[in-house]
């Protein structure tokens, strides 16, 4: 355990002390965020607010997990390498389209095709690479089998559907971040959430890992956990040390860099912790987002220009409501705390049960 409170320490310490210098750095250089004419009113007082600090977050966690592994004198492993890999890779995607918007000096970055190839070129690398890497039991860092608590024995997926799987379930949650991201410190404050409830995920599923269970004995087989749970708190210490600064009123944006960043850091540890149908659960909040602007779209075309809400993501419909920026993102937090609760009391239950 000291390697995991080690990089989730140096993760927290790491945004909370250097995102001051990120700030001093981006505002020195004029590098502040251009809000869209269409939004809320009350938010082009945001206008020129530093962004692309989601590369305090970034730098933060591999320097987290790599003070822990260097400090324990443990060495890395394969499935946690890919997951800070699509991490950072959807991350420099996001500095891309952040960098883009600066720029130019526009609210729009990449291309959407742009944007899109380069998240899925990301996508595939993670998605082939992580049927790779077996280790003595054979065992690789993803599964075929789509999975809930666990790999489900009858959704075995072929191996290419199985790499196509993994790039829906990247581009889902890297776009959900992202749309999450539309308030001061809403995403944040909830990716913080579900990191700390996964690294009890993690933790458990070292604890009762079918390497060293008993035969017969209800196991996990998730390839190595521990060093996931390194990673989630990594993640979590990053995302709770930056809030300091994202909390309303924000001092800095993570941007597109940390909400992909945030995002690809979620379907990571879905897939490889074997729980892709249980993060939807324990990340409901990023869900109800998501489903907020699905909704908005499919109503407006079926209605021929009617809306559901005044604005979506749904955030924004409440803030046209009139509610505080404050209360909403306080609400919203509660909320996602509920279904992360929610989320690991269905995965500690099945537990105990099936023992």
């Amino acid at each position: 355990m000291r390697s995991v409170l080690l990089a989730g320490g140096i993760g927290m310490l790491g945004t909370l002390l250097g995102t001051r210098y990120a700030i001093r750095f981006l505002v020195g250089r004029g590098y502040g965020q251009f809000i869209r004419d269409d939004g809320p009113t009350s938010h082009h007082t945001k206008r020129g607010t530093p962004t692309m600090g989601g590369t305090v977050i970034i730098i933060s966690v591999l320097l987290g997990y790599a003070v822990a592994h260097l400090a324990t004198w443990t060495p890395p492993t394969a499935t946690s390498l890919l997951a800070l890999g699509l991490f950072a890779g959807l991350g420099l995607v996001g500095l891309a389209d952040d960098w883009i918007k600066i720029s130019k000096a526009r609210s729009l970055g990449l291309h959407a095709w742009a944007k899109f190839g380069l998240q899925t070129a990301v996508a595939i690398a993670f998605g082939i690479l992580s049927f790779q890497f077996p280790d003595a039991r054979g065992l690789t860092p993803a599964s075929q089998a789509i999975s809930f608590l666990r790999d489900l024995p009858w959704l075995q997926l072929p191996i290419w559907l199985a790499v196509i799987w993994i790039v829906l379930l990247v581009a889902s949650w890297s776009n959900a971040a992202n749309l999450t991201d539309g308030l001061d410190g809403l995403a944040t404050g909830a990716a913080a959430m579900v990191f700390a409830a996964y690294t009890f995920v993690n933790v458990w599923q070292y604890n009762q890992s079918c390497a060293w269970a008993d035969a017969g004995t209800l196991c996990y087989e998730v390839r190595n956990p521990h060093d996931l749970a390194v990673v989630s708190l990594a993640l979590a210490g990053a995302c709770f040390g930056f809030l300091w600064w994202n909390a309303s009123p924000a001092k800095i944006f993570m941007g597109d860099t940390g909400s992909l960043a945030i995002g690809g850091a979620l379907a990571a540890l879905s897939v490889l912790t074997r729980t892709e149908l249980l993060m939807p659960l324990i990340a409901g909040l990023f869900v109800i987002i998501t489903a907020s602007v699905v909704l908005q779209v499919g109503w407006f075309k079926l209605s021929k220009g009617k809306r559901l809400f005044k604005m979506a993501p749904l955030q924004h419909h409440f803030e046209l409501l009139g509610w505080a920026e404050v209360t909403i993102t306080v609400r919203f937090w509660i909320i996602c705390g509920l279904f992360a609760a929610a989320g690991l009391g269905i995965f500690y239950t099945e537990w105990v049960v099936g023992s």
